[in-house]
């Protein structure tokens, strides 16, 4: 004999099932594409692009949007959280995770053109980081460097991990690894070779401390 179906008590209003990250509700939607219908279609366009561009990740989020090009390859090693952001008309973005290799992308991750991230072991890119313009992230060397002629494979394989709110400058190359902590900056050229603390500013080839940052309180200040 089948126990009596549990019975919702009428006295109590069911909770509305949760957004995802970043969404909006219906009717503020509907508002946003009257006041700018051509904006709204911008958006839509850079949506569609940028699931075709993804289709391959094992996971990709709510809400992506590719002004441009990215060329993608290993997808199935590829996580991408919500409301990612790439600029990439100028040059196209990269994003490859090998065999083996995971590539984590938070949320509200934001990369511009140009852009080259490469993972064989792990690179995992947190929460709201900002990635400038030709900038590359990469967990090995690509090449031996032992080997008189540095063949030979591409070498060991470290983790690179950005925690949440990290800002990335144009042409910064981040090598295997290396941890930047919460919050903090690396200048524009610059070379990360060793972990940088959070909430400073740091710069130059290999990159160090130069000051600490003098955060507001928020969220990624806490």
């Amino acid at each position: 004999m089948q126990p009596d179906a549990v019975r919702p008590d009428p006295g109590v209003i069911a909770a509305e099932p949760a957004l995802p990250v970043g969404a909006v509700p219906a009717g503020t939607a509907a508002r946003r594409i009257l006041s700018d219908p051509v904006g709204t279609a911008h958006i839509a366009l850079a949506t569609a692009r940028a699931r075709l561009a993804l289709r391959s990740c094992r996971e990709v989020g709510y809400g992506p949007r590719l002004f441009g090009r990215c060329r993608v390859s290993g997808g199935s090693g590829i996580h991408i959280g919500e409301r990612l952001l790439m600029i990439a008309g100028t040059a196209p973005c990269e994003l490859d995770a090998h065999d083996g290799g995971r590539l984590e992308i938070g949320h509200r991750v934001f990369v511009n053109y140009g852009t080259s991230i490469s993972a064989h072991t792990l690179v995992r890119i947190g929460d709201d980081c900002k990635i400038g313009q030709h900038a590359i992230i990469l967990d090995c060397d690509y090449h031996e460097m032992d080997d008189p002629l540095h063949y030979g494979g591409h070498g060991p394989s470290l983790p690179v991990v950005l925690e949440q709110g990290v800002w990335l400058g144009a042409r910064v190359t981040v090598l295997k690894g290396v941890t930047i902590g919460r919050s903090s900056v690396i200048a524009a050229g610059s070379v990360v070779t060793r972990d940088i603390p959070p909430g400073v500013l740091a710069g130059g080839m290999p990159a160090k401390v130069l000051r600490k940052l003098d955060l507001r309180p928020g969220p990624a200040a806490s």
